[in-house]
């Protein structure tokens, strides 16, 4: 891949950030990349762009959920060391946060490895 190729092929696709956060298919830019919250489609509806043929990466997830368990795990030691919030509030808060983490983690995570193994194979 040549520099001068670098910015024309990048030149319109959405970031990192907003195709985890949309669900977008690296090919036509739909909205198809998920079926469920942190769940692949099979294809995208749009351009019939075959999500299973591409590395999902799933042998690396365990490891990130970890490390996205004990960053939440030090925040919510940090906040309950300076709150000292009550056991139901703590519930009520950390319970969504957590969820939202967790969906939001996984869908970055296989929204990063759909693009990067479709980038990997167009070149």
């Amino acid at each position: 891949m040549d520099a001068d190729d670098s910015p024309t092929k990048k030149k319109g696709q959405p970031g990192l950030f907003s195709a985890a956060l949309s669900g977008l298919c690296p090919r036509c830019g739909a909205k198809t990349l998920f079926a469920a919250p942190a769940r692949l489609a099979d294809e995208c509806a749009g351009c019939g762009l075959d999500f299973l043929g591409l590395e999902r990466g799933g042998r690396f997830v365990g490891v990130v959920m970890m490390l996205l368990a004990l960053a939440l795990i030090m925040a919510a030691l940090g906040v309950d060391e300076w709150l000292r919030p009550p056991p139901w509030a703590s519930l009520l808060f950390w319970g969504p946060v957590t969820a939202g983490a967790v969906i939001f983690g996984l869908r970055f995570y296989k929204a990063m490895w759909v693009y990067h193994q479709y980038e990997e194979r167009a070149e």
